[in-house]
């Protein structure tokens, strides 16, 4: 019965739709913005020097390589050949690991919060439930004034002399049925 109750709460959850709903306005809103940017990338690419970026990429190629080799020969002679702390490093990454697996993991159901939190704004403004919220809390804040004494009665009375037979009977009411437990119960009382 819980796997049941799960279920149905979580197809009845909106905010997986609402996190698509944010995913997708803000994958259009980058897609303006990149639209925009794009005139002056390209005319950036067309005006640049093919053998001026052929050196920059080479010269960076040069310094990464260094670099690595540097770190390379720097951990290759740092070795410790104590096995113990070789242990105690690895336990201590490992442990490093799960915190840094469950800050990663708050940060994503943040994010996916906020996402969601999006969509469910930008879902409001497709329909326009924007404004229908805004009416609402000014209902909210001013109500109604007093009812107008020369309002009509909504009701029309039975003897009223324009009122049909159908608004003049009472509505007929259904007796209430009993529980089918009581009956099931009483016929378990009499085996």
């Amino acid at each position: 019965m819980a796997i049941s109750d799960d279920l149905r709460k979580t197809l009845a959850d909106p905010t997986p739709l609402y996190f698509f709903a944010g995913t997708a306005d803000l994958a259009v809103q980058q897609a303006k913005k990149l639209a925009d940017e794009a005139p002056e990338r390209f005319e950036k690419v067309r005006q640049t020097d093919p053998k001026a970026v052929q050196e920059k990429v080479t010269s960076q190629a040069k310094e990464a390589q260094a670099t690595l080799q540097a770190k390379f020969t720097e951990a290759v002679g740092s070795f410790d050949t104590d096995l113990k702390k070789w242990g105690e490093t690895a336990q201590d990454l490992a442990l490093r690991g799960v915190g840094v697996a469950a800050e990663y993991a708050v940060k994503a159901r943040e994010t996916y919060e906020k996402v969601a939190e999006h969509g469910e704004q930008a879902v409001k403004q497709w329909r326009g439930e924007a404004a229908e919220e805004i009416n609402e809390i000014a209902v909210a804040v001013e109500p109604d004034p007093e009812p107008k004494a020369d309002a009509p009665d909504p009701e029309p009375k039975a003897d009223a002399p324009g009122a049909t037979q159908a608004e003049a009977a009472p509505a007929e009411k259904k007796p209430a049925r009993k529980p089918a437990a009581k009956k099931t119960a009483a016929a378990a009382d009499e085996k």
